[in-house]
């Protein structure tokens, strides 16, 4: 790569000094540019910003597809919330039924159905709140029509 050479009309001090000043505020202003474009850069590779460009649910899906990742963590955490909750004190032969049961219904689950079950649970505790709440079947709005001001 070729060099730029820059030629400077300086003819006495005060240009020269004018000069100096000029490159030293330019030499400033590109290396704060440079810092910040450096960390810009760097902060594409930090957690973080891994994170808020790959943890999306566009990306789990995409990835839940490809590999099953909910349907073989729902095999094995539903068996275990089964016995451990609902079926504590059974005995070995129903803890292993709902366990082999659990498992075939896990591995049929897949992410969009996870979140259709999710949504509709949410759905649930929201429609009380909208039950509660009513429109008033009068509104007032000021000025009647048959009022003289129109």
């Amino acid at each position: 790569m070729k060099k730029k050479i820059r030629k400077y009309n300086i003819n006495n001090l005060d240009d020269l000094h004018a000069m100096v000043s000029t490159l030293k505020a330019e030499h400033e202003l590109k290396g704060d540019l440079l810092l910040k474009d450096t960390k810009g850069y760097l902060n594409q590779f930090t957690i973080s910003g891994l994170i808020k460009r790959y943890a999306t649910p566009s990306a789990f899906l995409k990835i839940d597809d490809k590999l099953n990742l909910s349907s073989s963590i729902m095999s094995m955490v539903l068996p275990f919330l089964m016995n451990t909750t609902l079926f504590r004190g059974s005995g070995f032969l129903t803890k292993t039924l709902v366990g082999l049961a659990s498992n075939k219904v896990g591995k049929t689950l897949d992410a969009e159905h996870i979140s259709a079950i999710f949504n509709s649970i949410k759905s649930w505790f929201s429609s009380k709140k909208s039950k509660d709440e009513k429109t008033p079947q009068y509104v007032d709005y000021g000025i009647p029509p048959d009022s003289e001001t129109y």
